[in-house]
């Protein structure tokens, strides 16, 4: 049992369409707490270290540019192991440190960790939701939001655990395959599930 026993973790695959559902939650009043942001700020106060290994060339305005650093990352894993094994605990101290603070509220709550089921023995979450597209789906949404060709697009969703082993192990599946309007009913039943209507 989770000592977090009001959080739910939300996670899914790149291009599944994670932040319109927490946004969409958001709007209805309910806080998040975001890893990728926190894992942005962690970034930050590390910039000396991730300068000293990757060198001045991932700078732009005298800070380190995510998308130069991305460029090696993603290209090479022994350099995403050593960024991940610099920033991890850092964020996760940051992530639990928001969860105590909301707890203390007594009621439903966001944690949005994309690569959760990835990551998992890191955390102490027990109900996760899983924002559901399938792999076609993803690799096209990937392609027209980051202007990336379909072999780099298929590489970066291959990157991560794949969406069906996701969809499988998720307490809750949201299924994002179709329009906004759609999401938005998802996130009504979601709600209604937890006896949490809106």
């Amino acid at each position: 049992m989770s000592n977090f026993k009001n959080a739910y973790v939300v996670t899914g695959s790149i291009g599944s369409g994670k932040s319109t559902f927490v946004n969409l939650l958001k709007e209805r009043g309910f806080s998040v707490i975001d890893a990728d942001l926190i894992a942005h700020e962690q970034l930050e106060n590390s910039q000396n270290e991730v300068v000293l290994h990757f060198g001045s060339e991932i700078l732009t305005d005298k800070k380190a540019d995510r998308k130069k650093l991305g460029s090696i990352v993603f290209n090479d894993k022994n350099e995403l192991k050593w960024l991940e094994n610099l920033l991890h605990l850092k964020i996760k101290s940051e992530i639990q440190r928001q969860c105590e603070i909301y707890e203390s509220y007594a009621k439903p709550y966001f944690v949005d960790i994309p690569l959760f089921f990835e990551k998992q023995k890191n955390y102490d979450f027990d109900k996760i939701i899983v924002v559901y597209a399938p792999k076609n789906l993803l690799i096209s949404r990937v392609m027209s939001r980051n202007s990336l060709d379909f072999i780099a697009a298929k590489n970066r969703v291959e990157l991560q655990m794949d969406i069906e082993k996701k969809r499988e192990l998720a307490d809750f599946v949201i299924d994002n395959s179709k329009d906004l309007q759609n999401l938005d009913n998802e996130v009504k039943k979601f709600l209604k599930r937890i006896n949490f209507d809106s």
